[in-house]
């Protein structure tokens, strides 16, 4: 039976190189894979195209977005690429991540989001996320080149396509709805002083990650808000490191 690849767009975000950036796009002919985003990058040179061999298309027709957020607000379900731990994220290994992949209905719109070569992906673009993973290595530095990463993850993805399921589970809201739901939800909680100024950024990390791996649909957040709107226990969410 034939396999089916995800349809997956690949988002870069605040690439520094031209040449990784070709190779990425190398790579995403290489496994199957045409749609190339690209976060916070003003303009591309055509240095990008020397790498790029035989992926000129893909260059060619890479949409440009201000940041992560606009790059990811369509898609349905986005895996994060770190190289490093996150202190209010749990952490995916790329093992893990394929099969969370798996998991998801047929047709789900997934963004696999890479981070910048020197600083990678900073904490405010992992909320843009549902989940975040990385990819095994046998020392912790340096950490993979930003092309290498991309093509190990795809290859992964590739290798473990699996044939499309005879019926699709319910849809997940695309990033910017559940983006909004979390939103209101800290809301909610701020006006019952569950979150105030110390613990805000915290409790903001723990809740996307919590709720991002949901994969949250309409039914979901229809629960979701349900509950929060009509009243939460008083117990207090700790600060952080209490």
């Amino acid at each position: 039976m034939k396999k089916s690849l995800p349809a997956a767009a690949v988002i870069l975000a605040r690439p520094e190189s031209p040449e990784n950036i070709g190779l990425a796009a190398r790579a995403m002919k290489n496994t199957g894979f045409n749609e190339l985003r690209l976060a916070g990058l003003r303009w591309l040179s055509p240095r990008a195209g020397r790498t790029a061999v035989h992926a000129g298309d893909i260059l060619a027709e890479a949409r440009r977005f201000p940041d992560v957020a606009s790059a990811v607000a369509d898609l349905e379900f986005v895996l994060a690429s770190t190289a490093k731990p996150r202190k209010n994220s749990s952490l995916l290994s790329l093992e893990e991540a394929v099969t969370e992949v798996r998991r998801l209905p047929q047709g789900t719109r997934l963004g696999l989001l890479f981070g910048n070569e020197r600083t990678g992906l900073t904490s405010d673009e992992i909320l843009h996320a549902n989940a975040v993973f990385t990819i095994p290595q046998a020392v912790r530095q340096p950490s993979y080149n930003l092309a290498s990463a991309v093509l190990l993850t795809l290859f992964a993805l590739f290798m473990d396509s699996k044939p499309a399921l005879p019926t699709p589970g319910e849809r997940t809201l695309p990033r910017r709805e559940q983006e909004a739901a979390i939103d209101l939800i800290l809301e909610k909680l701020a006006a019952k002083g569950f979150v105030h100024g110390t613990n805000r950024a915290h409790v903001t990390a723990m809740l996307h990650d919590l709720l991002g791996r949901l994969a949250m649909t309409e039914k979901d957040r229809r629960l979701l808000l349900a509950m929060f709107t009509k009243g939460v226990d008083e117990k207090r969410i700790p600060d952080e490191g209490e």
